[in-house]
């Protein structure tokens, strides 16, 4: 993974490939932002007037390159875009900062280093900076070649960029301790989303239960979280017929991991429950051509809960956090689930299977009872659940609902804060009466109108009595199929792990209730 160090070295000074810089839209031209003096200074105070020349404006997005002049040691400006230039009391939105940096970083994929002079006048926008650029120096090429022994720098055997070497961030402080602790918090998580991105990008010939199990395993091991497999043996002794049901007709047999971070101080525990199809065929009620080739991603909410829990250990935070894994791959064969089978699930319920494409909440269902079994204080459940909230909130943004309306603003407001897209989403009563069956306690299906809703209020069938619960429905933000924007790489894009970070993060300062 990409390095990253604080200096307070000047950007005139610095040995790097490339010195990075913010440029924004002010009212009369591209404006230079704090943090460049020095560049600008090297230019004899005309980088604006030169961007401008160039057709830069400081639009969001936009990255321009330019030879740097004979006073810098770096031999390139790469000048950032950081959109419209703020009051002069008001600062530059840590989301903004991120997305810039993350741009810049992508641009500088194949460089060994490059220091990075953005507006950094708080910790919090140390954070962000450092965030963005290790997020967006994010490549997955485990899948392209090994690395040449000799020949182009940066590059492997097919020819592919590897990502920035290393980040120098100037303007923060080595010795400061917010500065320090904002690196090292950044250094953290980024290093855990980039591992969610890697699972969610891993083919699923070789990412299915058992080698997610093991993944989970090593990783918990790692990093001193305990982790527990129950494997398919266990699974039919303790009758977790949703899980089972989901995965019985591939050759890959399911698995429920159940990862366990403790903190002596905690006075609150958190449930988190991933969804981890590691591929969707759609089993029996096969998905149609242009349906299925992504649907190694309908693993995201396990990669995302993963990524969660070990970064709550690395933190150190003081509140205790579970994670369930529902593993299990969706096949169709001769053994598989039928429309019209009826499953009992681990909380003893019965559910008429009307259509197996609908099999995430299946197994998001015995993992919740299992968790609410524990008592936590609050569960918050994550999955690529339903392509009718990408048809409601787009490809960006992920809905939120919850049996607690206050709970589900907070959710909502963390999520916003850590620069991560969402939108609270009702439960309506009346939608339920559409999962009645003839033959069963529930069906898994009910009316096509408001069909993410309609799986929120089956998953919230499940939650125990007095649990506070949210779900999180990330279909649309879990894989990115377009080309990269900021931060966000083509593919896997670790989605939720930030809220659910923060959730942990304010549960442990008491600011959840």
């Amino acid at each position: 993974m990409t390095a990253l160090t604080l200096s307070t070295a000047g950007a005139a000074t610095l040995r790097a490939d490339a010195i990075v810089v913010g440029v924004a839209k002010g009212a009369k031209g591209p404006v230079v932002a704090p943090g460049a003096e020095a560049v600008d200074k090297a230019y004899d105070g005309k980088l604006a007037s030169v961007l401008e020349s160039l057709g830069a404006t400081g639009a969001e997005g936009e990255a321009t390159k330019l030879p740097a002049p004979s006073g810098l040691k770096a031999p390139i400006v790469i000048a950032v875009g950081l959109g419209t230039a703020p009051a002069k009391d008001e600062a530059y939105g840590a989301e903004t900062l991120r997305r810039a940096a993350g741009v810049a970083a992508r641009t500088l994929s194949g460089a060994k280093k490059a220091a990075f002079a953005l507006p950094t006048e708080a910790a919090e926008d140390i954070a962000a900076v450092a965030e963005g650029a290790l997020l967006g120096a994010y490549a997955f090429t485990a899948y392209r070649g090994t690395e040449r022994k000799s020949g182009a720098a940066g590059k492997n055997d097919s020819g592919v960029k590897q990502p920035l070497g290393e980040v120098t961030l100037l303007g923060g402080k080595p010795r400061d301790k917010a500065h320090k602790a904002a690196v090292e918090r950044a250094i953290s998580l980024t290093e855990e989303i980039n591992r969610a991105r890697d699972l969610i990008n891993t083919p699923p010939n070789d990412l299915y239960p058992e080698t997610f199990a093991a993944i989970a395993t090593a990783a918990g091991k790692e990093h001193g979280v305990k982790v527990q497999v129950t494997d398919e043996k266990a699974l039919v002794k303790g009758g977790y017929g949703g899980l089972l049901g989901v995965g019985q007709g591939s050759e890959h047999g399911p698995r429920l991991v159940r990862l366990e971070y403790t903190h002596a101080k905690a006075k609150k525990t958190i449930a988190l429950v991933g969804k981890g199809i590691t591929y969707d065929s759609g089993g029996i009620s096969l998905k149609p051509p242009g349906h299925n080739e992504t649907m190694k991603c309908d693993m995201s909410g396990a990669a995302a809960v993963l990524a969660a829990v070990v970064s709550a250990a690395r933190l150190g935070l003081q509140v205790n956090v579970t994670g369930w894994l529902a593993l299990a791959e969706n096949m169709p064969s001769g053994t598989a689930t039928r429309p019209g089978d009826v499953l009992r699930m681990y909380s003893g319920k019965t559910v008429e299977v009307l259509n197996t494409d609908a099999e995430g909440r299946l197994v998001l269902a015995d993992a919740i009872t299992r968790a609410s079994e524990e008592k936590p204080d609050a569960i918050v459940d994550v999955a690529t659940l339903t392509g009718a909230m990408v048809v409601a909130l787009g490809n960006r943004t992920f809905g939120i609902m919850s049996n607690d309306d206050a709970f589900r603003t907070s959710v909502h407001e963390i999520a916003e804060e850590v620069g991560e897209a969402s939108w609270p989403m009702p439960l309506p009563s009346e939608l339920l009466k559409g999962m009645d069956s003839p033959t069963a306690d529930i069906a898994n299906m009910g009316e096509r109108m408001g069909g993410g809703l309609v799986a929120g209020l089956f998953l919230k069938e499940f939650v125990g009595e007095g649990i506070t619960w949210a779900h999180l429905d990330i279909a649309g933000p879990a894989f990115h199929e377009g080309a990269p924007y900021g931060y966000t790489p083509k593919g896997g894009t670790g989605s939720s792990v930030r809220t659910l970070v923060r959730l942990a993060e304010r549960t442990a300062a008491g600011d959840l209730g």
